[in-house]
């Protein structure tokens, strides 16, 4: 029986921003940290003592349904100090508050409201309402398989201000991270018995499909057997669902800066295979493509925003599984450009099929950087915890970028060291590198992939901790974060100034 998977990409409120109101609509506002007045439509004051009775302190996250209807307000979300950080939860917790009333209401047989007007303070920053857009869009997702009917959602969001034309640029970028974000979120969280490599490969494809100029190319496992992706292939040997490998291209008419190549871990599950996982936790290696689906998702946003900057995403797509097909510990494998790796350890594929693409991004596609992201080793889990991402690099400028960008999109990053005497650990005996070998185990990784970057600047983006989410923060939700996608597309942003 076919699985009731939502369809994708999932819906996201629409954003309007004008000068004007609208009568009917339930209206909103924001306070600060430690302001008195709160003005609604027409200057309309909710007064001291009603936020003295509720304890209104204007904090970050804090949503208040006020105690008056004259004045049409019926929500005050609290922005604190008024930092990027706190508008983007400032618009999650509101969006939060609005449908979990709303599903009271439908639950009560009341009347559901499905829009909110916002009344934006007449200083708000262009930035502040962006994180605001950000925070609205990504603290409502869900993703639920399910044959029951949908909960409640907001559909649109007017954003009622007295400087409309400035504000509309920054709100229409943000929705579009906001999508692409989403998108992440959606690939990420499909169940594994759906998605396997065939699916997250035509995905990729029905993202791009409505963004003249970007072009998509999916090769199957007789295309890579032929061109030596000894890699994605012994990876996916123990699977009846064979390996795919994804080619997006951006080439906008008149670019500027450099070439940029990113590259996607893309494991739809992973057992471990012979090397295999132990049972607790398995089930969440459903999201052990997210840095594929980043990378995907990265260079739709990248199109619908027209970035003039060349940009190539490469995802090598495989189901580790367990069987009698299935690579061993001690296989000595060829990749694409004819290095060899003796396998140690089946469940430390993700840089088994890296080392392919990587390989054929400095033969074939020829970028001046490369930057690959992978949800990749669990010693980034136990070092940075799972609210930040490692970041390993052989260029001080792309750390820096990666570092600033994510800062402007609200993803935090750790440089690592690629410490120089743990280098000699991933040179076989045998093979030309080895796969696994002891030590710190996120560093020896790095290491490994660096055999396969040429001489190309290159960063490594070890996701493992923050892709996922078991509770609810911030923007955040339970489940696929789409860590990463802004980043890579505010890194590659960084370049078409």
């Amino acid at each position: 029986m076919r699985t009731p998977v939502p369809s994708l990409p999932s819906p996201l409120p629409e954003f309007e921003v004008t000068a004007a109101p609208r009568r009917g609509l339930p209206v909103a506002v924001l306070a600060h940290a430690g302001d008195s007045p709160l003005l609604g439509p027409g200057g309309a004051d909710l007064g001291a003592d009603w936020a003295a009775a509720v304890g209104l302190t204007g904090k970050a996250g804090e949503v208040h349904t006020a105690a008056t209807q004259g004045a049409g307000i019926r929500w005050v979300a609290g922005v604190g100090e008024g930092s990027a950080a706190e508008w983007r939860k400032a618009g999650a917790a509101l969006v939060r508050a609005f449908e979990s009333r709303a599903a009271t209401d439908a639950d009560a047989g009341r009347r559901v409201a499905r829009s909110l007007q916002l009344t934006l303070p007449p200083d708000a920053e262009s930035e502040q309402i962006a994180e605001l857009v950000l925070g609205v869009s990504l603290g409502g997702y869900r993703f639920t398989v399910t044959g029951k009917p949908a909960k409640p959602r907001l559909r649109s969001l007017r954003l009622v201000t007295s400087s409309p034309d400035e504000l509309r640029p920054a709100v229409e970028r943000a929705a579009a991270f906001a999508a692409g974000t989403a998108a992440t979120r959606d690939m990420g969280n499909a169940p594994s018995n759906v998605k396997d490599p065939a699916w997250l490969a035509s995905t990729a494809v029905k993202l791009a499909a409505q963004l003249p100029g970007l072009h998509v190319d999916v090769h199957d496992e007789q295309w890579m057997a032929a061109q030596g992706f000894g890699g994605v292939l012994a990876v996916g040997a123990g699977s009846v669902r064979p390996p795919r490998f994804v080619e997006l291209s951006w080439r906008p008419p008149r670019p500027v800066g450099p070439h940029v190549a990113l590259v996607g871990k893309g494991i739809t599950f992973d057992t471990g295979g012979i090397s295999i996982k132990p049972a607790d936790g398995m089930h969440l290696m459903r999201t052990d493509m997210c840095g594929g689906a980043a990378v995907i998702a990265a260079l739709v946003t990248v199109a619908r925003l027209g970035l003039p900057v060349r940009v190539t995403g490469l995802v090598p797509i495989a189901e580790n599984h367990v069987s009698g097909s299935a690579y061993r510990p001690g296989d000595i494998v060829t990749h694409f450009d004819g290095q060899t790796t003796e396998v140690t350890n089946t469940d430390a594929e993700g840089r088994m099929v890296l080392a392919d693409a990587m390989g054929y991004a400095v033969s074939r596609v020829k970028p001046d950087l490369m930057v690959d992201v992978a949800t990749l080793t669990g010693a980034m889990k136990i070092t940075l915890g799972l609210r930040t991402g490692g970041l390993f690099a052989t260029d001080d400028d792309i750390a820096d970028r990666i570092v600033q960008a994510g800062k402007r999109s609200g993803e935090a990053w750790w440089r690592m060291p690629l410490l120089p005497e743990l280098e000699e650990g991933v040179v076989s005996d045998i093979a030309d590198w080895r796969q696994c070998p002891p030590g710190p185990s996120g560093i020896t990784a790095a290491w490994f992939l660096r055999q396969f970057t040429g001489d190309i600047p290159w960063a490594h983006l070890d996701i493992a901790g923050p892709a996922r989410a078991d509770k609810t923060y911030d923007e955040v939700v339970p489940g696929a974060t789409g860590f990463a996608t802004r980043t890579l597309v505010e890194l590659v942003a960084s370049y078409a100034s």
